[in-house]
């Protein structure tokens, strides 16, 4: 471990400072779990489950084969979502059909919602999300009492085939308070279907992050970052009531190399429940190309009520995330990179009240834009994750317990930002105890220059 050694005239005091990054030509980052992340063993039954408790985020394995349960203890008004992160090994042999499927059950057996995702058609190793939920409200008529139900996380694997890796596994469940007034079914109104017009205009860097805990924030803008093949990005958008987002994400020319890669490119759009909306891809021949999300609708409580997925996960407003996957194949044709990625994101529309709740989410301020999130999402504002951002960052005011039964909380991992080996001098009768707040104010100082690191958990 490098430490950090403060020097006074009264005596000397070592701290441990932050892991050096990897180096630029080496592998890709793993994934970066939420900092204050909870480690739990899933159960083979419904009888060993241990408790998830929304507003907290966990950490798990889900086993080649399988599945694997957990708890919620829910009441009768808020809506619940779990989303569940599979995080499979850089070396994992994957298919495109190879995924995990969340599932939501209330004790009887009954199942309130199902969500399935696949790795796709890059075949590469990538973390990938799928969610479930249990929700209230009219036009829901099962699993809407107060009581126990179980989170049932399990492996897709196409027919006649196995798979000797295990995953690693994030789990994030979120509750939503019922509305003040009785929501009704109607479904949303129409919108402009148009694609918008891409943003253009210089780029500016911000460097993406490993998870969705240290997503790095974007607004409206031209964005540019680089991707080695075999990484995972992360970026984050604040996106109001009643405004829309578009995205399109561009590839650099190769210098060399040659053949082809179908799908290359894999760009995911996932909601502040961490639920996919979108995805798109596109192959690349070492020429520049490019990956847009199809048109989505406006911020909308109601969109809930829709029919097709895409609309009905554009139901909040708060972050949503960006996930960019540049496929291992590409590295066998094309070299090891890094290739350069210009993202195009435009959010338009004018803002319009939220919903009235009747309560507060956990974590606090989900399904909410802040000014603080405006700020980190501006061209020069912090810009990345400090590894709380997002579901299961709250405190324990937030979650639906204190403590519960989620295990201890994860360790925190290396920041990926420029760390150097700082040796502070403190002079002129400073003593030990004045060489501490020195020490506390600059590490303060450093923390909030996201922009240049962030936190990544380790198992």
């Amino acid at each position: 471990m490098t430490l950090v050694t403060v020097a006074a005239l009264s005596g000397t005091l070592t701290l441990p400072a932050r892991a050096a990054p990897p180096a630029a030509d080496g592998p890709a980052v793993p994934y970066a779990f939420t900092r204050d992340v909870r480690t739990v063993e899933g159960a083979e039954d419904t009888m060993d489950a241990v408790r998830l408790d929304p507003g907290r985020t966990y950490r798990s394995t889900l086993p080649a084969a399988g599945k694997r349960y957990y708890r919620l203890e829910l009441d009768a008004a808020s809506s619940a979502y779990v989303s569940a992160t599979a995080v499979p090994g850089a070396g994992a042999q994957v298919t495109s059909s190879d995924g995990l499927k969340v599932s939501v059950q209330d004790a009887d057996g009954t199942t309130c919602s199902t969500g399935t995702t696949h790795i796709g058609p890059t075949q590469s190793p990538h973390p990938i999300a799928a969610w479930a939920s249990r929700e209230t409200g009219p036009g829901h008529y099962v699993c809407k009492g107060t009581g126990v139900y179980y989170v049932v996380v399990e492996r897709r694997v196409p027919a006649g085939e196995t798979s000797a890796d295990d995953w690693d596994l994030e789990l994030a469940p979120v509750s939503e308070p019922a509305l003040r007034e009785s929501d009704t079914t109607a479904p949303p109104g129409a919108w402009e279907s148009a694609t918008p017009e891409p943003v253009l205009g210089d780029a500016a860097p911000r460097e993406g992050g490993a998870g969705f805990a240290d997503a790095a924030a974007l607004g409206q803008g031209v964005w540019r970052d680089a991707v080695k093949p075999g990484q995972t990005l992360f970026y984050k958008v604040p996106v109001d009531w009643g405004r829309r987002l578009s995205a399109t994400v561009e590839m650099g020319s190769s210098p060399g190399g040659d053949g082809y890669v179908g799908t290359a490119l894999a760009v995911s759009l996932y909601n502040p429940a961490r639920a996919r909306v979108d995805d798109a891809g596109a192959g690349y021949s070492g020429a520049q190309t490019s990956a847009s999300l199809r048109p989505l609708p406006p911020v909308d409580y109601a969109n809930r009520h829709a029919v097709g997925d895409r609309t009905s996960a554009m139901r909040f407003a708060g972050w949503y995330y960006l996930a960019v996957h540049l496929g291992t194949p590409v590295g066998e044709r094309f070299g090891e990179g890094p290739f350069g990625l210009t993202l195009r994101v435009r959010v338009s529309g004018t803002p319009v009240s939220g919903p009235a709740y009747a309560g507060r989410s956990a974590p606090r301020d989900v399904f909410e834009v802040t000014a603080e999130d405006r700020e980190a999402a501006a061209p020069g504002g912090a810009g990345n994750g400090d590894g709380s951002a997002g579901p299961g960052a709250g405190s324990a005011d937030d979650a639906a317990g204190s403590g519960g039964e989620g295990g201890e909380a994860g360790a925190v991992g290396p920041e990926r930002g420029d760390t150097r080996t700082l040796t502070l001098v403190a002079v002129g009768g400073i003593g030990t105890g004045s060489a501490l707040v020195l020490w506390l104010g600059l590490w303060t100082v450093v923390a909030r220059r996201r922009a240049r690191g962030r936190w990544a958990g380790t198992g």
